[in-house]
């Protein structure tokens, strides 16, 4: 069991590491000496590689070291990144993932021959690539260190140090392989002399882990020699050369070598003495110096006024400033990684969806005590479950802050969709991402995907022009895809658009048309016209491509939304762009209702979408008989009634109130009878049954122990909008034939 939650724990962790990777290998487009994303991107291969072993999986480790050979000659400048190797990577990248997922299917299948072919094919590019390359064993992710030894730099930036530095670490299977670690590093010595030695257990496993006939030692050495070249010393290492890493920094090294060094060092040590020593910038004798004189000067000032370590350093001329702030910065950067890992902690989302549950149960307990505690008219049971309403609720927030998650991470993954897609195309396309901050329910944003991919695809494929089309417009010749999202009345927006050439209305209109979809004498606004492309089976493409032009696509996006209670709308303009909204609840669990009551009937509406509530005098309730709307303020505002939508049969109330909700600019009445303020409201589906109510979106359950229905806001507003629009088409109607 606790092996399967490691490989689990590991395939986890693995695509994590490569959507990181794909998002640095994206960016190294625009910016090809980004070292940063170099580095990130060979420290998540080194990284899959290192912990497949772990689990033997020899297909990851084979084929991730060979990419990561081909990444080590990338950072060592021996290899220049350029499209076709960013192409390239991106493909094993892809390759390294399907191998992950086939292991989360069955981690004891073997790959099928597609597969393999594909892998195949990616080695052979891979060796291109590896000309003349140094080889590599499998070694600790740690392990990856090239330290050398320091003085005063001269004018031309290098270090005065007349011995070389020798970074070693060998392969586990060295042992195995009949070779004597230690049996190296004395034949060195008879070549020279060795002046330091410093041992690196970094890639040391945890005792029960630990393999007897493994090697998991790493050495830095400074080593003197007279009349010994890189060649000879290489030489030493000759019968061992194929398992172990070996770097070798000549006397007199530039400062940028043991920068680079110093930033490569493994970060369990990050005390700044330390960084420098293993580095070989700085001896163990003149660390030990030096903090012997940082005592000294402790003693004579405050804690606070004795100079740090790196300024006495600096000061004694023992290690140049920008060795030592090469340090600080690497110090810094294992200070933070310790400090998020410590802030983080994998849950499995079955039990964050059960804590939501059980935190859902709790909600509609709370509300049946309160109902209980006003029944009793006890002041002190009354404050008590007021107390206990107040906690749940927070606690309700704090359970539902853990679902939300930032919309960024999927976003992030269209980068990859609008690179690949616009070369299929032949386009020049970009992506513009906003909002990647805001943060919806775990649930909306796994759902929301594959939506979103198909109006991404087919925003590139229909809206944006081809490059000359483009230019005689007087646009840029490289097209922009946008994606948005924000908040707005309680609900999320989630914005896919393009600068291309719009939707054209007229062809709209004469295909649905053709389709039957509407007729001739139907007068329908922009916004009814861009919607008949959701219709199932409507297309306007000329010709069907991979990508889009078979007209099953956009009924399957609205088909979706829905699902998620959400709706979508277009609103375009020809030959400028398209932008299509989205608008989603924040979370499908539990809102912050308003309760209303018809007859015997109660309705819940989310809070966020009431914007007032407006009690009917008598006059108001005789003249809204007639017309369904009334003056609010100065402005037109429909209204339903709900008893008549829902047909209820009970007997009519004296009073009657208008609750005014918004939802996506537009504002409407719901007419009833009582008023019953804020309701804490757990969100439960309706069946199969009643899937097709018109203006119900789901149920809740009170503390009586009644269902409330929660309505559809959004199809209630658009329902009084439409039946305005109508009664107002018919009154002008009307003026005309008199």
């Amino acid at each position: 069991m606790e092996l399967d939650q490691a490989l689990q724990t590991f395939i986890v962790e693995s695509r994590e590491l490569l959507e990181a990777m794909e998002e640095s290998l994206l960016g190294l487009e625009s910016s090809p000496d980004d070292h940063d994303a170099i580095n990130a991107i060979f420290r998540a291969a080194h990284t899959i590689k290192g912990s497949g072993g772990l689990f033997g999986l020899d297909g990851i480790v084979a084929f991730t070291h060979v990419v990561e050979n081909v990444l080590d000659r990338v950072r060592s400048g021996e290899v220049p990144i350029n499209g076709d190797l960013i192409a390239l990577l991106l493909s094993c990248r892809d390759y390294i993932g399907m191998l992950v997922d086939q292991i989360a299917a069955d981690s004891a299948a073997q790959p099928d021959k597609e597969t393999e072919a594909t892998g195949i094919m990616l080695l052979n590019q891979l060796r291109t690539y590896q000309a003349g390359e140094k080889k590599q064993s499998p070694i600790s992710a740690t392990a990856q260190s090239q330290p050398r030894m320091a003085v005063v730099p001269p004018p031309d930036g290098t270090v005065e140090s007349d011995h070389w530095h020798i970074s070693l670490r060998f392969g586990h299977d060295v042992l195995r392989n009949g070779m004597d670690p230690l049996a190296f590093i004395r034949y060195l010595d008879n070549m020279g002399k060795i002046i330091h030695v410093v041992t690196l257990p970094d890639a040391m496993p945890l005792a029960p882990d630990m393999d007897p006939e493994s090697c998991y030692l790493g050495f830095e050495i400074d080593f003197h020699g007279d009349g010994v070249d890189k060649t000879t010393i290489e030489g030493v290492f000759e019968f061992v050369r194929d398992d172990c890493t070996l770097r070798i920094l000549p006397p007199h090294s530039r400062i940028e070598e043991y920068t680079r060094l110093i930033n490569e060092l493994p970060e369990d040590k990050i005390h700044l003495g330390e960084l420098l020593v293993n580095s070989g910038s700085l001896t163990r004798k003149e660390l030990d110096e030096a903090l012997h004189l940082q005592q000294i000067l402790r003693a004579e000032y405050s804690q606070e006024a004795a100079p740090k370590l790196g300024d006495i350093l600096v000061e004694q001329r023992v290690v140049q400033p920008e060795l030592v702030d090469a340090a600080l910065g690497k110090q810094k950067l294992a200070k933070e990684n310790k400090a998020q890992e410590s802030k983080l902690i994998r849950i499995q989302a079955d039990k964050l969806d059960q804590l939501i549950n059980l935190v859902g149960e709790m909600v509609i307990a709370g509300a049946a005590t309160s109902l209980l505690a006003q029944r009793t008219c006890d002041p002190a049971l009354h404050e008590a479950t007021s107390t206990l309403s107040r906690l749940v609720e927070e606690i309700r927030d704090s359970a539902l802050q853990l679902r939300m998650v930032q919309i960024g991470e999927t976003f992030n993954r269209f980068n990859r969709v609008v690179r690949d897609v616009s070369k299929d195309l032949g386009k020049d396309i970009g992506l513009s991402i906003c909002g990647a901050e805001t943060e919806l329910d775990k649930s909306v944003v796994e759902k929301i995907g594959d939506p979103l991919m198909h109006l991404v695809r087919n925003s590139m494929d229909h809206g944006i022009e081809k490059a000359e089309v483009r230019r005689q417009r007087g646009k840029p010749a490289k097209g922009t895809v946008h994606l948005n999202a924000y908040h707005e009345s309680g609900s999320i927006v989630v914005e896919v658009g393009d600068d291309g050439g719009g939707l054209n209305r007229e062809k709209i209109f004469a295909k649905a048309l053709e389709k039957g979809l509407i007729t001739a004498s139907q007068n329908l606004s922009d916004v009814e016209v861009y919607g008949l492309i959701f219709e199932a089976w409507f297309s306007t493409a000329e010709q069907v491509t991979n990508l889009s032009g078979r007209g099953v696509g956009m009924d399957v996006v609205r088909r979706n939304i829905e699902a998620l209670r959400g709706t979508v709308e277009i609103d375009s303009r020809e030959g400028i762009g398209t932008t299509v909204k989205i608008r989603l609840p924040l979370t499908l669990a539990i809102i912050d209702g308003f309760l209303m009551g018809v007859g015997s009937a109660s309705y819940v509406v989310p809070l966020d979408m009431v914007m007032e509530c407006i009690e009917l005098d008598e006059a108001e309730r005789r003249e809204s008989r007639e017309s369904n709307y009334i003056n609010l303020r100065g402005t037109v505002l429909p209204f339903i009634r709900l008893r008549d939508h829902f047909r209820e049969r009970s007997k009519v109330s004296r009073r009657e109130n208008i609750v005014v909700v918004q939802y996506a600019g537009q504002k409407a009445g719901l007419v009833v009878d009582e008023l019953m303020g804020e309701f804490q409201t757990v969100i439960k589906p309706l069946g199969k049954l009643f899937g097709n109510l018109k203006g119900i979106s789901g149920s809740t359950i009170l503390g009586s122990g009644e269902v409330a229905l929660i309505l559809d806001v959004p199809a209630l507003i658009q329902r009084a909008a439409s039946r305005d629009a109508q009664l107002l088409a018919c009154s002008q109607a009307e003026q005309i034939v008199a």
